[in-house]
C-alpha cells in the first residue's frame, strides 16, 4: 500500500504494540527531542519484517499529570490526530530507507490541557527537526 497525499489514516499496522520493540526503543540508545509539553524518543531500527510499517508511533500520557482517563484519553486523541495530518514529509523521507523502521513514541510532559491548535504546531516542530535528522 503506498501513501499517497490524501491518504491521513493512523490504521493498526502504524501503533507500536510488540513488546520487543518498545523495549528497544527504550534501553537506552534512542534519541529525544523536546518541544514543549511533547517529548519525542525516536530509534531507527531495522526491519524485522516486510509488513510492518516504516514508522511505528506510541503515545503516552502519564497518570501522574491527568488523573482522569478522560482528560488522558483527550490529549492523546490531540496527539494522534496532530501526527496523522502531518505525517507525509517523514514518511516520504522513511521510503528512502525501505530497509529501515523508525520506532517512535510522543510523552506528554503537563499538567495542563493545551489546544489542538498548539499542539499541532509543536508537533510539527518536533516533525520537522525528526527529518532533518533522519
Amino acid at each position: 500500500m503506498m501513501l499517497t497525499e490524501t491518504d491521513n489514516t493512523f490504521g493498526k499496522r502504524e501503533h507500536l504494540c510488540k513488546q520487543t520493540l518498545i523495549d528497544q526503543l527504550f534501553s537506552g540508545k534512542a534519541h529525544v527531542m523536546t518541544a514543549w509539553p511533547l517529548k519525542m524518543v525516536y530509534l531507527v531500527v531495522d526491519k524485522t519484517d516486510e509488513q510492518s510499517a516504516s514508522v511505528e508511533l506510541m503515545v503516552s500520557v502519564s497518570k501522574r499529570f491527568f488523573k482522569r482517563a478522560v482528560k488522558r484519553n483527550r490529549v492523546k486523541r490531540q496527539i494522534r490526530e496532530a501526527y496523522r495530518t502531518q505525517k507525509h514529509e517523514l514518511m516520504e523521507r522513511m521510503a528512502q530507507m525501505p530497509d529501515k523502521q523508525l520506532l517512535l513514541a510522543v510523552i506528554w510532559q503537563d499538567g495542563k490541557l493545551h489546544d489542538s491548535a498548539e499542539l499541532n504546531a509543536k508537533m510539527n516542530k518536533n516533525l520537522q527537526r525528526l527529518v532533518e535528522k533522519l
